[in-house]
């Protein structure tokens, strides 16, 4: 995505934006904003640094550091402060065009954290994860970084390569990544009807135009004789607050709520529904990098429409963010929490997430780690490598015989087979080519739908529910 920076539950045309957005109590100006004596204690401090440093200092730079240490003051990974750059690429996000690695990070406890790697993008194809932790961008450490800084590294131009260090939960070592940075997708709905007239739309972030594409595509499916729905929402990390109202809308029936927003007082704003609802069942699939805007579809269509969740836990981002830019007059921007967002029955779902109905699993291989190509693997070795290397060649049907990490006769076998497929040298050995070879081919293995648990899973749940409705009629 940007390489960096959150795209959080954003707010726009919603009376709790136009209440945030009037700037009153919120850096209205420094006069209104600061009492005398903090005004005071701030600028003495501003100019002890300036008059004793014993280099020379960017003024703007202090300014933009009292600012920054504010709102990491708050303890809240999506509050945070961007300067012009970035408040320029967090605007485009928000409008469907980034380009980067394509991974959606938030800052934790110093760390910088994966919400998601959007789909189809370099951070996916390459392995990224939700919940990963990255922990250096070409050799650079990014902890204790401020978002915008570590964002700054991650970002670079498109075609260049960002080599990442990555500690992933289960895993005992640090995982490298090589991924080049390229344009990211900005179409957020891919629709396609399978066999039995079961339609499929997916949703890759809740950008501007994301809820007049949807509407197209449903039409469209409509049109085309479609008697039941998957929505994908894996790995997407959630966007604008009126998007996903508006698609929700849409399947849940007039006078049911979608979601409620509960500010700091309690009040609570309810979005109900003034649609009709659908006579075709629908299963919403989701992942550990569905966040945000997704939850919000997510418990909305389970709870005020009947729908059926399926894969796997819900990453747990239960707040709202709205964006201050004007007060601030320079082109920078301050992102702040305002909110909570409760599911239609009232529950917060932050840290926690939404558990599926049905819980799907995706192969093993669907997660293995990438094999560092540094070191050859060859016979009698025993390490992770090897294991990922035997992961990937069960996955591909070579059968290495054991995916414990321990290179033995059949193992080697295995290589040999699977480096003659690929025209390669027949050594037995995993080198540089024989891993990179392994690594494209199974991608391509993923990406097939045949090997998709999930999306055949939610398929064959819409199947068994028209079934159902026909034998009742």
């Amino acid at each position: 995505m940007l390489g960096g920076s959150v795209l959080t539950l954003a707010l726009t045309g919603s009376s709790f934006a136009t209440q945030a957005t009037t700037g009153q109590g919120v850096l209205a100006s420094i006069s209104s904003g600061l009492k005398q004596d903090e005004a005071k204690k701030i600028g003495t401090a501003l100019d002890l640094i300036q008059s004793n440093y014993y280099q020379d200092v960017d003024r703007s730079k202090l300014v933009d550091g009292a600012i920054n240490g504010m709102m990491q003051s708050l303890d809240d990974p999506y509050s945070s402060y961007m300067g012009k750059k970035t408040a320029e690429e967090f605007e485009e996000t928000i409008e469907g065009s980034f380009s980067g690695i394509g991974a959606e990070v938030s800052s934790e406890d110093g760390n910088v954290v994966v919400v998601s790697p959007i789909k189809g993008s370099p951070a996916e194809k390459a392995g990224i994860r939700a919940k990963d932790v990255i922990l250096t961008v070409n050799g650079e450490s990014l902890h204790g970084l401020e978002l915008n800084d570590a964002v700054s590294k991650i970002r670079g131009p498109k075609g260049s390569e960002a080599k990442l260090t990555v500690k992933r939960s289960g895993s005992t070592a640090p995982i490298e990544y090589t991924i080049v940075r390229a344009d990211v997708d900005v179409e957020t709905v891919k629709a396609h009807m399978e066999p039995g007239k079961i339609g499929v739309i997916e949703i890759t972030q809740f950008s501007l135009n994301t809820g007049d594409r949807f509407k197209q595509e449903l039409s469209k499916l409509e049109g085309e004789g479609m008697q039941g729905l998957v929505i994908d929402v894996r790995n997407n990390p959630g966007g604008v607050l009126s998007v996903v109202i508006d698609i929700a809308e849409q399947f849940v029936p007039k006078g049911k709520l979608i979601v409620q927003v509960e500010d700091k007082n309690k009040k609570r704003d309810q979005s109900v529904s003034k649609g009709s609802g659908k006579s075709y069942p629908v299963t919403l699939l989701m992942n550990k990098g569905s966040a945000s805007a997704s939850e919000i579809l997510a418990g909305a269509l389970q709870q005020s429409a009947g729908a059926k969740l399926m894969g796997e836990n819900s990453f747990g981002k239960g707040t709202v963010q709205t964006s201050f830019s004007k007060q601030l007059g320079d082109g920078s921007l301050l992102k702040i929490t305002i909110a909570k967002w409760l599911t239609p029955n009232g529950s917060w779902i932050h840290k926690k997430g939404i558990k599926p109905d049905i819980a799907v699993d995706q192969p093993d291989y669907f997660s293995v780690a990438p094999i560092n190509k540094e070191k050859t693997l060859n016979y009698n070795m025993n390490n992770t490598d090897i294991k990922s290397a035997q992961v990937m060649l069960d996955a591909l049907g070579y059968k290495p015989g054991r995916k414990d990490g321990f290179f033995d006769q059949k193992t080697e076998t295995a290589v040999k087979s699977f480096q003659k497929a690929q025209k390669l040298s027949e050594s037995g050995d995993v080198d540089a080519k024989t891993a990179e070879a392994l690594e494209t081919a199974l991608i391509k293995h993923i990406r097939d739908p045949k090997n998709d648990n999930q999306l055949k899973a939610g398929i064959a749940e819409v199947q068994k529910e028209i079934a159902a409705s026909a034998s009742k009629h």
